[in-house]
C-alpha cells in the first residue's frame, strides 16, 4: 500500500544550538527533543528523568473530594466494597491496582473484585453486577475503566441502595450518571491538567488521593506502577505528560533485577519469550496485552486478574499458562475471521470506491471483532467497523485512520444505535440487527462528507533526514534515553536518500519480509529488515538507488547484538 511520507517541521536552529551546548549532546538528538517541545535545560531534565513528585494533585480532578470522602466512610463504617472493572487490559489492571492497594485496609471479608462476563453481561456496568453487590451487602462499587455513560445502570444501583464511584477515561455523554462521584478527566467541567490518563491511571489517582487523605504509606501504591504501565501501553494512550512519568517508573520496576518481579507479569514475560530486564512499551503491547486480553475475549477475564494478583510463581505460572492457551485459541478465531472479512471486502464491488468498511456476520466471535477491524484497517486503511450478533443485537468494534474521529461519526448515527462509546480512534457500538443496512449507509455518508483524500493513505511521519554513517552504537544509546516510546513520544523515524543494497544481501524472509544490508557511501553498511516489503526485491536486485524511512533498533541473534534498521517504507528515486 502506498504511504504518505510526512516530514515534521524542522525545529528552530537557535534553540537547538543553545540546548545542545547546555546538554553537551549532538544536535541531531537535540533537534528531536525540540520537535517534542523539549527546548530548555529544565524541560530536558524533566523529560529524561521523570519525577513522581511532579504528578498533578489528584484533588484537582472533579469529584475527587467526594470520591475520597465516600471511600473513607466505607473504610471507617465497616462497609463492603466491590471493585468492578472492564474485561480488557485497562480494566483488569485497574482492578488489580485498586484491589491490591485497598486489600490491607479493608481485608478479604470486606473487599472483592468483579469483572462482567463479556457475553452474558456485555460491556461496562451491568445489572447483574449491581445485583451481585446488593445481594451480598456491598454498599459501594468502584467502577474502573467504564461507567461514564451508564446513566440507567447507576439509576438502578441507586434504587438498590448501592453507591458508585466511577473512574473512567472515555468521552462522557450529554448526561452524567447520578453516582456519588464521576472521575473522568474528559468531563467538560473537570480542570485536571492532564486529560489522557488510562482508566487504570484514573484509578491510580483515586488510590493516591485516598492514601494522602488517610496518611497512608504511598510506597505500596508506587509498587503497582508496573500494572499502570501495562495499561498505558495496551490502551494506546499518549506517552506524554503524566502518562510518560507513570510508564517510565512502571518500566523501571519491570526491568529492575534487584526487585522481586510481580509473579503474574513475570510468568507472562516467560510465556511471551521476552528477555528479563529489557522490557519496553512494545514488549507490553505485543507480549503482555494480547494474553491478558484473551481471557476476556474468549472466556472469563477474572482469570487475568487472578494471574496479576497471584502471590507465588507457581500459582502465577499455572494461571498464566491458561491465559496463554486462551490467547492461542483467540489467534485461531482471529485468523479465520480476518480471512472471511477480507474475502467479503474483495467480493463486494461496492467497497471498491467506499470510504468506510462496515461488515456484519452473525456467527463471528465477539471477542475478536476489534482485532479483525484493526487487520482490515491495515489492509484497506479506511474507518472500519466489524459487527457480529450477540444477545439478539448487532455489536462490534470500530477503528479509525490517523486524524479522523470515528467516535464522532458514530455519534451522528445515534438514532440507529442502542449504545456506543469510546475514543477518537476506537469505539464500540450496539444496535438492532435490522438497523445494520441503514447504519452502514449513514456511516458511509457521514465519513465520505468529512474525510480528506489524504487521510485514506497511511502516513509515515519522519523526524529528520539522517545519513547511514551517522547511525552508530553511541547514537542509538542516546536514542534509548528518550524512551519510553509510544503515541505522542514515538520512536524517531529517519529517512536516507540514495541508498543501495549491498551485493547479494537482499532476500525474502518469512512470507513477505525483506532482509538486506544497506549502504549509502559504498563503505558504511547496516543490516536492515522491512516487514511486508518483499515486493521491492526485484528492483533492489537491479542495483537501483532508493530512499528509505527507518527506525534504529538492536537485533539479537544467538546472543550477539547488532545495530539494525527497521524499514517502514521504500521509495524509488
Amino acid at each position: 500500500m502506498e504511504k504518505r511520507w510526512i516530514r515534521k517541521p524542522a525545529p528552530d536552529a537557535e534553540k537547538v544550538r543553545h540546548l545542545a551546548d547546555a546538554l553537551r549532546v549532538k544536535e541531531a538528538i537535540v533537534a528531536l527533543l525540540c520537535q517534542r517541545e523539549v527546548c530548555t535545560f529544565e524541560e530536558a531534565r524533566a523529560y529524561f528523568r521523570p519525577d513522581l513528585s511532579t504528578l498533578p494533585d489528584p484533588l484537582l480532578m472533579r469529584d475527587m473530594d467526594r470520591a475520597v470522602a465516600r471511600l473513607r466512610e466505607a473504610l471507617h463504617a465497616g462497609q463492603k466494597v466491590l471493585v468492578f472493572g472492564d474485561y480488557d487490559v485497562d480494566g483488569t489492571t485497574s482492578v488489580a491496582v485498586a484491589y491490591s492497594f485497598l486489600l490491607p485496609y479493608f481485608g478479604t471479608e470486606r473487599i472483592e473484585y468483579y469483572i462482567p462476563d463479556r457475553y452474558k453481561e456485555g460491556y461496562g456496568i451491568s445489572e447483574a453486577g449491581i445485583d451481585y453487590a446488593a445481594d451480598h451487602n456491598f454498599s459501594l462499587i468502584i467502577a474502573l475503566d467504564c461507567g461514564v455513560k451508564s446513566v440507567d445502570k447507576i439509576a438502578y444501583a441507586n434504587e438498590r441502595g448501592v453507591d458508585f464511584i466511577i473512574c473512567d477515561h472515555h468521552l462522557p455523554g450529554a448526561e452524567l450518571p447520578a453516582a456519588v462521584a464521576v472521575l473522568d478527566p474528559k468531563r467538560q467541567d473537570c480542570n485536571y491538567p492532564f486529560k489522557e490518563l488510562s482508566g487504570c491511571g484514573v484509578g491510580f489517582k483515586l488510590m493516591q488521593a485516598f492514601a494522602e487523605d488517610q496518611g497512608l504509606d504511598e510506597a505500596p501504591l508506587y509498587d503497582l506502577l508496573d500494572l499502570v504501565a501495562v495499561s498505558i501501553a495496551a490502551d494506546i494512550v499518549p506517552i506524554m505528560g503524566e502518562n510518560r512519568t507513570l510508564a517510565y517508573h512502571g518500566l523501571r520496576l519491570l526491568n529492575d533485577p534487584q526487585r522481586p518481579q510481580r509473579a503474574g507479569l513475570d510468568a507472562l514475560r516467560e510465556l511471551a519469550g521476552l528477555q528479563k530486564s529489557d522490557l519496553n512499551i512494545s514488549s507490553l503491547v505485543f507480549g503482555f496485552a494480547p494474553r491478558i486480553n484473551a481471557a476476556g475475549r474468549m472466556g472469563d477475564a477474572k482469570r487475568s486478574v487472578a494471574m496479576l494478583l497471584a502471590d507465588s510463581k507457581q500459582e502465577a505460572f499455572d494461571k498464566a499458562a491458561v491465559v496463554d492457551k486462551t490467547n492461542q485459541e483467540r489467534r485461531g478465531f482471529d485468523t479465520s475471521i480476518t480471512k472471511e472479512a477480507l474475502d467479503m471486502i474483495e467480493a463486494d464491488t461496492l467497497f471498491a470506491d467506499a470510504h468506510t468498511t462496515v461488515l456484519f456476520k452473525q456467527d463471528w466471535h465477539k471477542g475478536v471483532v476489534g482485532i479483525v477491524a484493526s487487520r482490515c484497517l491495515d489492509k484497506y486503511y479506511r474507518p472500519t467497523i466489524i459487527l457480529t450478533e450477540s444477545n439478539g443485537k448487532a455489536t462490534g468494534s470500530a477503528r479509525s485512520v490517523a486524524g479522523f474521529d470515528v467516535h464522532q461519526a458514530i455519534e451522528e448515527c445515534a438514532d440507529l444505535l442502542d449504545q456506543f462509546g469510546g475514543h477518537m480512534y476506537a469505539a464500540g457500538l450496539t444496535l438492532p440487527v435490522e438497523n445494520v443496512p441503514a447504519f452502514r449507509a449513514k456511516f458511509e455518508r457521514i465519513v465520505a462528507s468529512r474525510i480528506r483524500p489524504e487521510q485514506m493513505i497511511p502516513p509515515v511521519e519522519i523526524d529528520a533526514e539522517l545519513d547511514l554513517n551517522e547511525v552508530t552504537a553511541s547514537f542509538h544509546k542516546l536514542l534509548c534515553q528518550m524512551e519510553p516510546f509510544g503515541p505522542g513520544n514515538s520512536n524517531p523515524t529517519f529517512m536516507a536518500r540514495g541508498v543501495y543494497a549491498a551485493p547479494n544481501s537482499a532476500r525474502v524472509v518469512g512470507n513477505s519480509h525483506l532482509k538486506l544490508a544497506l549502504t549509502q557511501d559504498g563503505h558504511h553498511v547496516l543490516d536492515a529488515i522491512g516487514f511486508g516489503l518483499a515486493e521491492h526485491l526485484p528492483q533492489i536486485q537491479q542495483g537501483q538507488p532508493f530512499s528509505v524511512c527507518y527506525t534504529v533498533e538492536i537485533n539479537e541473534y544467538r546472543g550477539v547484538k547488532t545495530l539494525q534498521l527497521r524499514l517502514k517504507d521504500i521509495r524509488w528515486e
